[in-house]
């Protein structure tokens, strides 16, 4: 693997825990691959996968919540990682094919077999990461209305983003807008270089944030330089934590 393109981030995806440790170990023997999470339901996964976006996914096809084919269908196409469909049963290898999995593997999954399925991996990933590291339309501004007026927010001067049902507000200079758009829609749509979804109702810009403080729970507490705090839940932890460490070395 050439390698400027780094190492390829891995997400693990199984409810069951010998499962996960049988990807986990075969990882561990493979210098080009990262494992950068696991998760035991598709719930909790739809959040990780869409918070730290890792470039390839062991995803269980069947699991409590929402099914593996189902975490991978409710992401964007742009977001979507390279996946490698675990399951049970044989069944489902067209909605595989409708979603680019990479490879599809029965259970119990042999070693040789679990190579193979890296190796496809490696040689997709060159074309996958062009792909995805092309130029991106991130928002630059929002229209809001204001009575009779249609105001253009820039997205710069957005403070924080917070879910209020099918809508969001924005907050900027002590003003708030409404917004026709759920959270998880903008979330898609601004520049994780410059904005992050620290909670499932918050996306902060990264700037604003002045301390973080780790809590017992594996959750943080984050100061705004408006004295604002708000709450950073644990499942969005390692994408804010690569962000603020991407903007560190940006700004040193």
């Amino acid at each position: 693997m050439n390698a400027s393109l780094g190492k390829i981030r891995v997400a693990i995806v199984d409810d069951e825990p010998l499962a996960r440790l049988a990807v986990k170990v075969r990882l561990a023997q493979r210098s080009e691959f990262e494992l950068v999470a696991e998760y035991g339901d598709g719930d909790s996964a739809l959040e990780g996968i869409a918070a730290l976006r890792p470039d390839l996914v062991f995803m269980d096809v069947q699991m409590p919540g929402k099914s593996g084919i189902e975490v991978l269908a409710a992401l964007p196409p742009r977001q979507r990682p390279m996946a490698v469909l675990l399951t049970a049963w044989d069944n489902f290898a067209l909605q595989a094919f409708d979603l680019a999995a990479i490879d599809y593997l029965l259970k119990p999954v042999d070693d040789e077999r679990l190579d193979e399925a890296l190796d496809r991996a490696l040689r997709a990933w060159p074309y996958r990461r062009n792909d995805s590291a092309a130029p991106a339309q991130w928002t630059r501004s929002f229209t809001v209305r204001s009575g009779a007026r249609t105001v253009l927010v820039p997205a710069g001067e957005v403070e924080r983003i917070e879910a209020d049902g099918d809508y969001a507000t924005l907050h900027t200079g002590g003003k708030t807008w409404l917004v026709r758009e759920r959270l998880h829609t903008l979330a898609t749509q601004l520049d994780p270089h410059l904005f992050q979804r620290v909670h499932r109702s918050t996306i902060v810009r990264l700037d604003m944030i002045a301390e973080l403080r780790a809590l017992t729970n594996r959750d943080a507490l984050l100061r705004l330089r408006d004295g604002s705090l708000l709450r950073a839940s644990r499942t969005y932890m390692p994408a804010l934590a690569d962000a603020l460490d991407h903007l560190n070395k940006k700004t040193a």
